[in-house]
């Protein structure tokens, strides 16, 4: 009689062929934490010590996630070429540029020098990359699918060019700034009517996708940031983009956070945006200073924190147990 010895299956993380390009976001959020914990500071007078752990975290995850992907693109080119030709992955390759625009005004605390040189890296491949997004849409054929927030990237990208460059001493970095914001407010409008138009009038997108759902209110919160910044105020026109973003933010947060969706690399997408509408909010309760708007802060920054804990955890959970970097 054969016996039949079960053998235990040794546990793998998986290959880095299938590193995920929208992990990149979650630099983009942890970034974005950081600089709403700066902004906590001057309105509750939190420690500074806060803000810089997190930026620390966001560089270091920030380097790892680069050494994993340029690992990616020399073993397996194929697979990152197919990404970023595809119609919806792709646009996720403007969390890369973002990221490095965002880390600018991070380490740009520390080192001015190197915030600069971050934020001219981020700014020439941000714009290479939104001119590469919207050259190919406009060959037309695409699938009414395919129009998703995930096409907003790319545009909203732009527009953290004047968020992180606001204060660049550079001669020139005021035309590039308002070239930024022309850019991504005339796209993101144009993107958002037709993602708009297909999720009302198609069918819903896969469930995967549903928490990229929040990049929409990107524009606003985002644009909010950049004109700020670049006008160095702020007017009734930047408190009509926060204000309609903080009540998309309410509509689409009953749609994202629920449990039926499973839990995957894409959900990082909602940790930018939520930086943006706390940074936002932060910012905004400082210039008025009322407790209503206070209180909007206060409850936005702790979401976030809540939010992105649970996203860290639930990653590196995934990771160990094989099922972030799976086919």
């Amino acid at each position: 009689m054969q016996t039949i010895t079960a053998i235990p299956k040794q546990k793998s993380i998986g290959s880095v062929q299938f590193l995920p390009v929208n992990l990149f976001a979650s630099v983009m959020g942890i970034s974005g934490l950081s600089l709403a914990w700066r902004q906590a500071s001057k309105l509750f007078g939190t420690s500074l010590v806060i803000a810089d752990i997190i930026g620390i975290a966001a560089v270091l995850m920030f380097i790892v996630l680069s050494l994993g992907y340029i690992s990616k693109w020399i073993l397996y080119p194929q697979k990152v070429k197919d990404e970023f030709k595809h119609p919806i992955i792709g646009n996720f390759f403007g969390t890369i540029t973002i990221a490095i625009l965002l880390l600018s005004s991070v380490v740009g605390t520390y080192s001015g020098l190197t915030g600069q040189v971050l934020w001219i890296i981020g700014t020439v491949t941000t714009l290479a990359l939104s001119f590469i997004i919207v050259t190919r849409l406009l060959d037309g054929n695409h699938e009414h699918g395919h129009a998703v927030p995930a096409w907003l990237i790319p545009g909203v990208g732009t527009l953290d060019i004047a968020v992180a460059g606001g204060s660049m001493p550079f001669a020139w970095a005021h035309e590039i700034n308002l070239l930024s914001l022309a850019i991504g407010g005339i796209v993101a409008l144009v993107f958002l009517t037709m993602i708009l138009s297909r999720l009302i009038h198609h069918a819903p997108m896969h469930s995967g996708l549903t928490p990229s759902m929040l990049i929409m209110i990107g524009p606003f919160e985002v644009g909010f940031l950049g004109y700020i910044n670049f006008e160095h105020r702020i007017d009734q026109f930047a408190s009509i983009l926060f204000y309609f973003g903080l009540f998309l933010f309410i509509v689409l947060f009953f749609k994202v956070f629920k449990k039926s969706i499973p839990f995957g690399a894409s959900w990082w997408g909602v940790s930018f945006p939520l930086a943006a509408l706390s940074n936002a909010a932060l910012q905004y309760a400082i210039f008025v200073h009322s407790w209503p708007l206070i209180a909007i802060a206060t409850i936005i920054l702790v979401l976030m924190n809540i939010v992105l804990v649970v996203l860290f955890v639930r990653t590196i959970k995934a990771l160990f147990n094989g099922n972030l970097l799976k086919g």
